[in-house]
């Protein structure tokens, strides 16, 4: 079974400094239909104008993924981290027993086009962490390359909780399988392009919640990115 969740249908609002797009229930958008799928609890995707950002506010007991379309992210906490996030580079923060942070776009005339995404961890009270990682796009074109997973195998980032997080940029006209085991359920994000899901057509900003299912191809109709949860 496949649920489509359009674009346009997610809660949406604008700053000025930040345009955002809530797919689940988040700050004064809240659907009672759409509060989250399996451990996924956000998936907002967000703009944030020249020089503003996010100030310094507290998580825990979450586990948040963060990927930039274009521009640049700054990201510092209170574990000492100050980075900034890129395109081709992902993000994961357990934020456990408690952490702060603030995120921002360091650039004076270019926004910034990024995912925020949280999913319930596996145990709570764990121990906060930060990892960031750059993938070579050879490494994501026409294949679903792993940057997620509770034991990191294949160069992927560590994450506290039952899920597997792939990327993949394909070309029109070419396909990616992914097999599900049984119980476990998926959601596909179109980060940009447009892609068929068993044959159902997904256009850019699009989701699709994925149960009862065994194989999943996607077939781009355009050239496409992609980010793919396989969950529990």
């Amino acid at each position: 079974m496949i649920t489509v969740r359009k674009a346009a249908d997610r809660g949406h609002a604008d700053h000025g400094w930040l345009d955002t797009w809530h797919t689940f229930s988040f700050s004064t958008y809240q659907d009672p239909k759409h509060i989250h799928f399996r451990s996924l609890r956000v998936m907002n995707e967000d703009r944030v104008q020249p020089g503003k950002g996010f100030g310094t506010h507290p998580h825990d007991n979450m586990e948040i993924v963060t990927y930039v379309l274009e521009g640049a992210l700054e990201h510092r906490d209170s574990m000492g981290n100050g980075e900034v996030l890129r395109p081709g580079e992902f993000q994961r923060m357990s934020a456990g027993t408690g952490i702060t942070h603030s995120e921002f776009n360091p650039s004076e005339t270019e926004p910034v086009h990024l995912y925020q995404i949280w999913l319930f961890p596996k145990e709570k009270n764990i121990e906060p962490g930060y990892e960031q990682k750059l993938y070579p796009e050879d490494e994501m074109t026409g294949q679903l390359r792993l940057v997620a997973a509770p034991d990191a195998r294949d160069g992927a980032l560590r994450i506290a909780t039952d899920a597997q997080v792939y990327l993949s940029r394909l070309q029109s006209g070419t396909t990616v399988d992914h097999a599900l085991e049984t119980g476990r359920h998926a959601w596909l994000q179109v980060l940009r392009g447009a892609v068929e899901l068993n044959e159902t057509p997904l256009s850019t900003s699009d989701g699709a919640a994925v149960s009862d299912e065994t194989r999943l191809q996607i077939r781009a109709t355009e050239d496409a990115e992609i980010m793919l949860f396989d969950l529990a």
